[in-house]
């Protein structure tokens, strides 16, 4: 009886053991199928996106009117992710490329961020034109000095969008947004010694740049008025002075001027098919606050306060000094201004050519060439300091011994007229370079006293 008992015991154990093994079973049976059921959900969804992004951008409507606009439509989404977050930005992009004056400009400035852009985004502002910035903030010098102009730019409301001129979307959508009557072309990649070390640079900005650029305003409606940035370096070798606009130009002496160059032969092309307004400003070796440090007043000023030694350049025949035609931001400012104001409107419409349209090239400079032995005496005036100056010959990286710019057509087409000689800006930027950088106490006491009275 006792064996009989405890067998029908197990026995009911056992059953009991397999019914609650056989529930655990269909509970994780259960909790599997709905994970994978949500996993499934995911990589379905996924693959969806993909598929629709990809026949949204290799696929887009065949009639070539929409294209453009419902590219945009499907891509909205995925815009705002990459530009800014959608409304507020757009907001930002809106207010900053308003005019308060009236019939006042709608400007992009590209290169917002640069030396020459920050100034002339500044002066524009400060007239009543609205200005949007275009910068990609790239390495090539301290980044750090490009942010703090984009720091005093934000300070006046000028909105700086951090891009590239070759990104076609993010340009469409900054046309959709505004209607800019002008684009001051001033983005580049600087530089004639650079080029030896990274001559794609120069290509992807100055030339594929500036095509991505006109591209995107050919097809504006309106058509914007175009005025760039070229450089006194297409005159290469040209031996001829001073330096006029219709001088030979096909001897180029660097990468950089080549591209610069090419830029000019661009303009023509897009003015020729397109109907857009161009102008182009060769600038003449510029300076002053905020410059670029590459440059030789920039470093040579550096250089002279921390005890190190500097080169001063001697040609490779007749050890002549090498000498430039220095020009003064300000200066620069006011020809890049008055090249917008006298800009003619572009005469196409939706990339076709209604009519002839405006084609001019000028010399921005400061029309008196000043050694680099002498720029290095007035420096060392302003600073106390006493250079360590190396007389060397030239290195042959494409730099040329000699500038000197003939203003004349400017002079006559807008009034551009420079006023600020080599001393009195080399003055301005010791005072601004001193203060920036924090080292007042190094410059002498005299020099803090002229500089107040700027």
């Amino acid at each position: 009886m006792q064996y009989g008992s405890s067998g029908g015991g197990d026995t009911s154990k056992t059953s009991k053991l397999e019914r609650y093994n056989s529930y655990i079973w269909r509970v994780n049976s259960t909790k599997l199928l709905q994970a994978s059921s949500k996993l499934l959900f995911r990589v379905t969804l996924l693959v969806a996106l993909l598929l629709i992004f990809f026949f949204t951008l290799n696929y887009p409507p065949l009639s070539p009117s929409s294209n453009h606009a419902a590219l945009h439509t499907s891509n909205s989404l995925l815009s705002s992710a990459f530009y800014g977050a959608g409304a507020a930005w757009e907001k930002q992009v809106r207010r900053s490329s308003t005019p308060r004056r009236l019939n006042g400009f709608s400007v992009l400035v590209t290169g917002a961020a640069g030396f020459v852009g920050s100034h002339c985004s500044l002066a524009l502002k400060k007239r009543g034109d609205g200005v949007l910035g275009l910068d990609n903030f790239n390495s090539y010098y301290d980044p750090s000095l490009k942010r703090a102009r984009q720091q005093l730019l934000q300070s006046h409301q000028v909105f700086i969008v951090e891009g590239d001129i070759n990104d076609a979307e993010l340009l469409h959508k900054l046309f959709d947004i505004v209607p800019f009557t002008h684009i001051l072309h001033l983005a580049a990649q600087a530089g004639v010694r650079y080029a030896m070390q990274n001559p794609l640079s120069y290509v992807a900005s100055n030339v594929a740049g500036f095509v991505s650029l006109l591209e995107v305003a050919k097809s504006a409606d309106p058509q914007p008025a175009v005025v760039w940035a070229s450089s006194s370096s297409v005159y290469g070798l040209n031996t001829q002075v001073p330096f006029s606009e219709s001088d030979q130009t096909d001897r180029p002496a660097s990468l950089y001027a080549a591209t610069k160059k090419a830029g000019e032969a661009i303009a023509h092309t897009y003015n020729h098919i397109y109907g857009l307004s161009m102008t182009g400003l060769r600038f003449f070796t510029v300076y002053g606050p905020w410059g670029r440090p590459d440059m030789a007043y920039f470093f040579f000023t550096k250089d002279i306060l921390h005890g190190k030694d500097i080169n001063v350049y001697v040609t490779h025949e007749g050890d002549k000094e090498v000498a430039r035609d220095f020009t003064y931001i300000d200066d620069i400012v006011r020809g890049c201004v008055g090249a917008l104001d006298t800009a003619e409107k572009s005469t196409g419409s939706g990339g076709k050519k209604r009519a002839a349209a405006q084609l001019r090239v000028y010399n921005l400079g400061n029309t008196s060439p000043v050694t680099v032995g002498k720029l290095v005496g007035i420096l060392e005036s302003y600073l106390g300091v006493r250079a360590k100056k190396r007389v060397t010959k030239m290195p042959r990286n494409g730099d040329v011994p000699f500038t000197h710019a003939n203003v004349s057509q400017a002079f006559r087409d807008f009034g551009y007229k420079p006023t600020t000689d080599l001393a009195a800006g080399l003055r301005k930027f010791v005072k601004w370079y001193v203060g920036y950088y924090g080292i007042e106490s190094r410059v002498k006491k005299e020099n803090h006293e002229q500089s107040a009275d700027d």
